[in-house]
């Protein structure tokens, strides 16, 4: 018999020591009828064993009830629910709702924080934000202007409030945090106005500041010790966060920390990854750019760094290493091994050893990334772990001011932020995915707090001599490396999976569509169109005794930016408004939270 914990008990539960906060959000987590955190669980699987709803009955599913949040632009991210309590949020102003569900939704309370507008010409590709993080009866918040803030959970008074950034320098936030013990991590945005990628920790009860790594920098900076910290297995040396960069070009070196982040409490290690170094003109900082485009695993209580894993040195293309790591326990060659697995914006899907950083595997996760040849899987290799670079698709081999045509994929790669999903039921990874490339033109900027510093033009495309769209969505095999099964799609799928025990998957599309599908064999079972796109990410819980299936729509993020902008340049949008000018045939703005259930 499943247990649901009512919110005042969690809180009761959750107060006094560190440790009774984090297993107070243990047991949430583990309760299927609740989704206490943004991803799920802390191994980012976004599984629901709920299991009310499925492969045989998805299809009579009906429309429960629906919210407006009264906010246009890209809602990315998903509901909680915390016992009888559901919270919403929305992008730019980031107003959070508390919705009461045993009162049809009544707003318990709302918080909306008075922001500076201005913060949104520095915000990259749309206003988003995705979504609020519950710990120690807290709701806590990262608001695009970068200040965190701790709402109590039953009223909405705000418990603390600790500005991360400068929005003055082009520091936001589009990210959700990660409650972990007694801390709460969170990342920064703004690699395309040159700052320098961070993950900081905030004690939960008091929102003082406990430590903060840096992406690339001195030691002391980045948190790394030069002969403990490893890179597939050997020692990463002396600030080796500074020795790939060209004099002081890393103090505004981007590697920004936007994405998911998960946790193995056996482990105590904390996973992420970095993004782009700045700029994308790959001419202007010649070397590896440590420790952009990089997998980064660290103790939460310290920050230390255990070990890392580049996966795009010297990026020259925009492909931010920041997509969720996958935590599985999985058998390879008759041993059980702890895997991290990571499906990064190059193309490339990574399976590795979280314990110890090994790679086990790296292969492409669309037949039409075509920068790379592939990885060097060769540990005697003086060229191991590193993607062989096509010299054709090699903006920084063709040089500034010229217009390298055809590279796959385009920037916002194979897949952006939006998550996957893991089923332990198949084994399978459930991939949204974009199928889109690109020309790409780079050229000097010289940097300027606070303004723009990307340095390359952009246009985007769908894949040539394929099905003519512009999205996949797939089912992936991260010990064989290889595609079990995948749907096209018209645009990119930029909505986040859920997988469930009812042998369904979940997914959204940028025309609006909910859409479940058979988890072994993708094919469909129910569709339904949501008044507008849908980039946010499918969530499931019970209530009453019944299994709901909720997904914010509301088109935007940097596919939809033109129609979230209203930009009708085709380079705007760091070039996606002209890929894809056509979705404005198909959907329109809006802002809405729409929940469906079984008849009864």
């Amino acid at each position: 018999m499943r247990t649901i914990y009512a919110l005042t008990s969690v809180i009761a539960l959750s107060t006094g020591t560190a440790a009774l906060a984090n297993e107070a959000l243990q047991q949430m987590m583990d309760d299927p009828t609740q989704w206490a955190i943004q991803m799920g669980d802390y191994s980012n699987h976004r599984y629901s064993e709920l299991d009310q709803i499925n492969a045989d009955n998805v299809g009579d599913l009906k429309v429960a009830w629906t919210f407006s949040t009264g906010v246009l632009r890209g809602h990315e991210g998903s509901p909680l629910v915390i016992g009888d309590t559901m919270y919403v949020h929305t992008p730019f102003p980031n107003i959070v709702y508390a919705l009461d569900l045993n009162d049809n939704g009544r707003i318990k309370w709302r918080y909306e924080p008075k922001q500076d507008t201005s913060v949104i010409p520095v915000m990259c590709c749309d206003t988003v934000n995705r979504g609020v993080a519950f710990a120690d009866g807290k709701i806590i918040l990262h608001q695009a202007d970068t200040t965190v803030v701790a709402l109590d959970a039953n009223t909405g008074e705000v418990l603390w409030s600790v500005k991360n950034g400068d929005p003055e320098k082009g520091e936001t936030n589009t990210a959700t945090v990660l409650p972990v013990k007694n801390k709460v991590l969170v990342g920064i945005s703004g690699g395309e106005f040159g700052v320098r990628g961070s993950v900081t920790a905030y004690n939960l009860e008091t929102g003082e500041r406990e430590w903060r790594a840096y992406s690339m920098g001195p030691d002391s900076d980045t948190l790394m010790d030069p002969e403990k910290t490893t890179m597939l297995g050997k020692p990463v040396g002396v600030d080796s966060g500074t020795a790939t960069w060209e004099g002081d070009q890393w103090k505004i070196g981007g590697g920004t920390t936007w994405g998911w982040y998960s946790y193995d409490p056996e482990l105590n290690l904390v996973y992420y990854g970095t993004g782009n170094p700045s700029t994308w003109n790959p001419s202007q900082r010649p070397g590896d750019n440590r420790w952009s485009m990089t997998i980064m695993a660290r103790d939460p209580d310290t920050g230390m760094a255990k070990w890392v894993y580049q996966m795009t040195p010297h990026d020259e293309w925009d492909f931010d290493g920041v997509n969720e790591m996958i935590l599985t326990d999985q058998e390879i060659d008759g041993q059980m091994r702890k895997l991290l697995t990571h499906f990064d914006r190059n193309g490339l899907a990574y399976t590795l050893d979280r314990e110890s950083g090994e790679l086990l595997v790296a292969e492409k996760y669309d037949p039409a990334v075509n920068w790379t040849t592939g990885v060097d899987m060769d540990p005697n290799s003086d060229t191991y772990g590193r993607p062989a670079v096509v010299a054709e698709y090699s903006t920084s081999q063709n040089g500034e001011d010229e217009n390298t045509t055809g590279i796959c994929p385009a920037a916002l790669g194979t897949k952006d932020q939006q998550p996957s999903s893991y089923s332990p039921k198949t084994g399978l990874f459930y991939v949204p995915t974009n199928h889109v490339c690109m020309d790409y033109e780079p050229f000097r900027v010289s940097y300027t707090a606070g303004q723009p510093y990307v340095g390359a033009t952009l246009s985007m495309y769908p894949a040539p001599d394929s099905h003519g769209g512009m999205g996949n969505f797939i089912a992936w095999d991260n010990i064989k490396g290889e595609i079990k099964w995948s749907i096209p799609e018209q645009f990119s799928v930029w909505s986040g999976a859920m997988a469930t025990a009812g042998d369904i998957v979940f997914y959204g599309t940028l025309e609006g569509y909910l859409k479940a599908v058979r988890a072994d064999t993708g094919e469909e079972l129910y569709r339904f169109k949501t008044p507008s796109g849908i980039i946010g990410n499918v969530m499931s819980y019970e209530h009453g005794g019944k299994q709901y299936v909720a997904v914010l729509s509301g088109v935007g993020g940097w596919a939809g930016i033109g129609l979230a902008a209203g930009l009708t340049n085709p380079n705007d949008g760091l070039g996606a408004v002209g890929g894809y000018a056509a979705l404005s045939d198909y959907t329109a703005l809006g802002g809405q939270l729409t929940v469906f259930t079984l008849p009864d």
